[in-house]
């Protein structure tokens, strides 16, 4: 709840040299993400908004505003691009939202590691490292605009993750500074696996400000648009390309006619009616690529050298979240899910949700690495009626052996987890004693706070 009594420009005032926004209409601006694809979470946080905005330009200064905000106890929500889905970095208790585009260096490559500063862009770490041989091993469908420290605290995963798999496994996050919310705010280094306790933790239990990460060599890719007459044909292509070790990719998607329908930009490219795959192949796999295209019933709708790509939509923002925001442009209605099929014969249980729900659920399948295996995930559309339906359908898809990661709450554990992370509790518990940090998002600090006031009326 937003602090009316407070003196805002006067807190402002008293933060120093550190840049701030105070008009309401920006501030407005600065407290949004994409929770809209949601119709549940635009119901539930269309006012949401922060008081003020701070743009600190390194970490000094976001100690500096950490220290007067825990003095003040003044909630805290990082933001990074603000193109997460969730809500997460907006401010359920109004506040200060703290804009941390400015931490933005970019160091040079060093034996594989890029140090990087959290507000620094993906588009402009890959250009930077593309120079030096280097490219990211993974980046969200916004890769033009998601910050590096965002796409950290509140992704899990996207391009490229057909070869390293989740960020949470083991070797892409090397290191993370993180600034915590204390009295006098400490700045911790946690390597390894330590840095799981902030990675997809919507920045509730500290400021992330500067990453370490692995990178991969990079590649010349080829951008492929390919159409099929059928789903399932360009679903069992797409999943052989997958498992095709021999073939060197970073994207194997496959969108449902239903979905492709509103991809305008490769215009008369797709014919009507057909059901379309997008990938990125390595120009040293593209003929063998194309024999197993021939060989599955498919054909090629577009096909992008990387010279030739500049200036036209990339393949990639056909995919993940990007085909649902396309069809949102279109129909305002839709809205998607987020789901991992079965390990097992992934492909019989996509073939029986399109039979039992058909255009109701407009499939769209994104092939991914999880555990080292090739495992089929899914953002499909839905065209929403009302909640209840939406709720029915992800109880049916759990009960065929599906997990679905609920897009359609921004508390943290309800979404994909389904229970508290205690390493991510403990690590709140030390670094943000008051809970100041995007109150309201982790469900197993709220239980913890209610508990106690409980046992302490």
């Amino acid at each position: 709840m937003n602090d009316a009594t407070r003196d805002w420009i006067g807190f402002a005032a008293s933060l120093g040299g550190v840049a701030v926004e105070t008009d309401p209409a920006l501030v407005k601006q600065k407290s949004r993400d994409f929770y809209w694809y949601s119709p549940v979470l635009k119901r539930q946080l269309r006012s949401v908004t922060g008081d003020l905005v701070a743009m600190p330009r390194d970490e000094a200064e976001v100690i500096a505003v950490l220290r007067r905000c825990f003095a003040e106890r003044v909630p805290v929500t990082a933001r990074g691009g603000g193109t997460g889905n969730y809500g997460q970095a907006m401010p359920l208790h109004g506040g200060l939202v703290l804009d941390l585009s400015g931490l933005n260096a970019i160091h040079p490559v060093e034996n594989g590691i890029l140090r990087v500063g959290a507000g620094a862009k993906l588009g402009e770490i890959e250009a930077g490292c593309k120079p030096q041989g280097w490219e990211l091993r993974m980046f969200p469908s916004t890769r033009r605009t998601a910050t590096i420290g965002g796409f950290v605290g509140g992704g899990s995963g996207g391009v490229g993750s057909i070869n390293f798999g989740q960020m949470r496994e083991a070797g892409t996050l090397l290191a993370a500074r993180v600034v915590t919310m204390e009295a006098e705010p400490r700045v911790l280094t946690l390597r390894g696996a330590e840095v799981n306790r902030v990675h997809h933790a919507y920045g509730t239990n500290g400021i992330i400000t500067e990453l370490e990460i692995a990178m991969a060599p990079a590649q010349h890719w080829v951008d492929y648009a390919v159409g099929f007459p059928d789903f399932m044909q360009i679903a069992r292509f797409t999943e052989a390309v997958a498992r095709a070790d021999g073939i060197a990719k970073r994207l194997c998607t496959a969108v449902a006619a239903g979905a492709a329908a509103h991809f305008r930009s490769l215009g008369d490219a797709i014919a009507a009616g057909e059901s379309v795959g997008l990938f990125l192949i390595a120009v040293q796999s593209k003929e063998p690529f194309e024999e197993m295209l021939r060989a599955h019933g498919g054909r090629v709708c577009r096909r992008l050298t990387e010279a030739e790509a500049e200036g036209q939509v990339p393949a990639f923002e056909f995919t993940w979240n990007h085909t649902t925001l396309l069809a949102l442009k279109v129909d305002r209605s839709i809205t998607y899910l987020q789901v991992r099929f079965p390990r097992t014969r992934p492909l019989d249980t996509v073939a029986a949700v399109i039979a039992d729900y058909g255009d109701e659920v407009p499939m769209h399948l994104e092939f991914i690495r999880v555990d080292g295996e090739v495992a089929c995930a899914a953002l499909p559309l839905v065209r929403f009626t009302d909640e209840p339906r939406l709720r029915a359908i992800i109880a049916d898809l759990e009960a065929r052996g599906c997990t679905v990661f609920d897009p359609h709450t921004y508390v943290l554990e309800d979404g994909g987890m389904k229970q508290t992370d205690p390493a991510q509790l403990e690590f709140k518990h030390r670094a943000d004693p008051r809970g100041l940090l995007n109150p309201g998002k982790m469900r197993g600090w709220d239980e913890h706070a209610s508990a106690a006031q409980a046992a302490n009326p």
